[in-house]
């Protein structure tokens, strides 16, 4: 059986309701990991229940879900270091000085001018995702906390500038897997492909675009108008009732007494975890390019080959083994503090390790569910040709959106995009990008996403309050980009 027909699709989105209901989302997602294989076993509780225990056992045996699992675990560690070092008062000091002087020259607001720096940067840091919104939340979140801008809001700009800036950028992992799925469509130039496709990308272009104009307007809206009214007023980054998936104890970690804050401490070891992303996903993909005729072209097929889980793990262990040697060699911290207050990171990262652990048990079992085939077929029958990249923007979108993955959602609609449009006579770059930016749209509606889980523990914010924050700037844009695909498949048809 491929899937369950309408049970299918019940344990993802009763969890996501409940997860936007009680804002219990541990609670939300084992309740839809036990629900999906209840129903996989027909029904029975005891073997559904069984099953559930063995599917997050069953989790580590992939590699990379255990080697994610530790990054986000170790990330603790790495931003323990930093606070502790006085590397984030240094690097706030530093940017507020920065912002004085550009005050003074140009009357720019310090908020702005820091969310306008923050939005840069997530798309600076093209080459990965998780590496994106990780950097974004370590560099600024000490700033926004001092200029009283809301945790959500820098969630939001985080989440919101690092997966369109890596799809419309393809030089990364994302382009090298979307390459590969289109080469398997029978393509044999998927770059020309891709720069066709780029000008039909509407949802991440859209999703940039949307981050600009709140920045530079400051016409916040919905529940992000009250968070930045709650914050700048009365000074609560987050809400009364929010339960950030960052313990307060590594994002409110004093400088260690007698130490000169200095922004090297923080800045050395995270550039080193941003260039090492790169060179370990070559390093990673090396041995497995088989034909290139440059050295650059055996170069950006071993990032695209490489392994984005082992990349990620290489390159926060280098950065922690860069930050422990600076600081022992400027007599900041011995030996025994070093391990002491790695251990304290790790400890606060412990729930966003079990929130990882969760999303891919939940994503499994919804690939045994058979989920994203069922939503695919369910909508094939009824496609016409000016339909065609509307309906797969939105049949996209709600993939992503029930199993938290727009990976996995590229993987399921590219098969069925390609060869509907060619037997339907369609625009076929307007159907891939349909399928591209319905995944990353859905994924940003997701609470079960991990890259919407990642931009939560990055800016130490509620997880559901990020969702709940974001989600109408993505259903606005989401909105505008469905009219334009169902105004460009129209055209398409004349």
């Amino acid at each position: 059986m491929e899937h369950f027909g309408f049970w299918s699709v019940l344990p993802p989105v009763l969890a996501i309701l409940l997860a936007i209901r009680t804002k219990q989302v541990f609670v939300a997602l084992i309740f839809g990991i036990w629900l999906g294989w209840v129903i996989i076993h027909g029904g029975n509780l005891l073997q559904g229940t069984l099953a559930t225990v063995q599917a997050l056992v069953d989790v580590f045996k992939d590699e990379g879900n255990t080697k994610t699992i530790m990054f986000s675990a170790l990330v603790g560690a790495l931003i323990a270091f930093i606070q502790r070092s006085g590397g984030v008062l240094g690097f706030v000091n530093r940017v507020e000085t920065w912002l004085q002087r550009l005050q003074t020259r140009q009357g720019t607001s310090n908020r702005k001018a820091i969310q306008w720096l923050a939005w840069l940067t997530g798309i600076l840091i093209f080459v990965e995702s998780s590496i994106s919104v990780l950097t974004v939340g370590a560099l600024y979140r000490p700033v926004f906390d001092k200029l009283k801008i809301s945790r959500e809001k820098l969630a939001y700009i985080a989440d919101s500038s690092s997966a369109p800036a890596c799809i419309l950028i393809p030089f990364n992992a994302w382009g090298a897997y979307i390459m590969g799925l289109i080469l398997l469509q029978g393509f044999t130039d998927p770059v020309a492909m891709m720069i066709q496709v780029f000008p039909y990308n509407f949802y991440p272009i859209l999703a940039l675009g949307m981050v600009a104009f709140i920045i530079s307007s400051g016409r916040d809206f919905g529940p992000m108008k009250k968070a930045e009214v709650r914050a700048r007023d009365l000074g609560k980054l987050m809400a009364d009732d929010a339960q950030p998936v960052v313990s307060s104890e590594i994002t409110m970690m004093d400088s260690k007494t007698g130490v000169i804050p200095k922004a090297r401490h923080m800045l050395v070891p995270i550039a080193t975890m941003v260039v090492m992303m790169p060179l370990m996903l070559a390093f990673t993909g090396w041995e497995s390019v088989e034909h290139a005729s440059s050295i650059s072209g055996h170069l950006f097929q071993a990032i695209g080959k490489g392994s984005g889980s082992s990349a990620v793990l290489y390159a926060v262990i280098l950065a922690l083994l860069v930050a422990m040697i600076q600081y022992r060699s400027a007599k900041i911290m011995k030996l025994s503090e070093l391990i002491d207050v790695a251990f304290k990171g790790i400890g606060g990262l412990m729930p966003i390790a079990l929130l990882m652990l969760f999303a891919f048990a939940i994503g499994n079992v919804c690939r045994s569910l058979g989920t994203g085939i069922y939503v695919a077929e369910f909508t094939q029958s009824w496609l016409s040709p000016a339909l065609v990249p509307l309906l797969l923007f939105l049949v996209s979108g709600f993939i992503a959106f029930s199993t938290g993955t727009s990976w996995g959602t590229f993987a399921i609609m590219m098969a069925i995009a390609v060869p509907m449009a060619q037997t339907l006579d369609a625009n076929i770059p307007m159907a891939i990008a349909a399928v591209l930016g319905g995944g990353v749209f859905g994924d940003h509606c997701s609470p079960i996403s991990d890259t919407t889980i990642l931009s939560s523990m990055a800016a130490a914010s509620d997880h559901i309050d990020h969702v709940k924050t974001q989600l109408p700037y993505a259903l606005l844009m989401g909105s505008v980009a469905a009219l334009l695909y169902l105004v460009g498949g129209f055209l398409g048809t004349l």
